[in-house]
């Protein structure tokens, strides 16, 4: 098995949670083989950074200058994974994605997109549109939606700044840790206001999922007359995909 570097911490629920995703799943996969317990899974690293520091080094939308204090946390956190001899890696999180150009600069090691493993699963679903959902980072960058493009699925216009205010709120108050009892029927809220019928909604913020656990390792699943999709099980899935080839 190849070994899996993790980069998380932003935020530590989701980290656990990628961890038990790959473990659980690893151990499905052996189990369907014979294999006896203890079940094996792939060696991994976790890398964990500390999330009120990213926050307070997120740049500015088109000054990519402003990033540099933010990329160089990741990028440093990259490199001790790439010398624990990890194969390849993955960020337990959406937002950092949209300076994954800049992370990687200097890494040798594979580092899984999520955008490119979400757009393939929004696909699947046969939906041709989609909306979405995440941090402020997420929801102003472009990243997600030229990966929609590239599978032939259109991503929704940028919501207004404050509707993308009240989603990090959102995030920032009633998911961080865990989902509030309120939290999902908030999220179906919103997501009555801006999903037009036949719309994939992506969870593209490695807490939302949380507001669905009967779902949380499903990659794309059916919930309050909407179709979701969850970039971090299909993140998951294709770190599978590889630790087992």
């Amino acid at each position: 098995m190849k070994k899996i570097g993790i980069l998380g911490g932003v935020g530590w629920a989701s980290t656990i949670d990628y961890y038990r995703a790959i473990c659980e799943g690893a151990g499905a996969h052996f189990a369907a083989q014979g294999a006896k317990s203890p079940l094996p899974v792939p060696p991994m690293t976790i890398e964990s950074v500390t999330q009120s520091q990213t926050r307070a080094l997120r740049g500015t939308a088109g000054d990519e200058a402003s990033w540099a204090g933010f990329d160089a946390i990741f990028r440093d956190a990259m490199l001790r994974l790439e010398a624990a001899s990890c194969d390849f890696a993955l960020i337990a999180s959406n937002t950092p994605h949209a300076r994954l150009h800049a992370i990687r600069q200097g890494v040798t090691m594979p580092i899984l997109s999520i955008f490119t493993e979400a757009a393939q699963a929004t696909a699947e679903t046969g939906c041709k549109a989609a909306l979405v959902l995440g941090t402020a980072v997420t929801m102003q960058a472009q990243d997600y939606a030229q990966a929609l493009a590239e599978v032939g699925v259109a991503a929704n216009a940028q919501l207004p700044e404050d509707e993308i205010a009240e989603m990090q709120a959102m995030i920032d108050t009633e998911f961080y840790g865990g989902a509030s009892p309120a939290a999902q029927a908030r999220l179906l809220a919103f997501c009555a206001r801006h999903a037009t019928p036949g719309t994939a909604i992506l969870l593209a913020c490695t807490e939302l999922p949380l507001a669905f656990p009967a779902h949380l390792d499903d990659v794309a699943f059916e919930e309050g007359g909407f179709t979701f999709v969850n970039p971090s099980a299909a993140h998951v899935r294709a770190a599978l995909r590889l630790a087992l080839a």
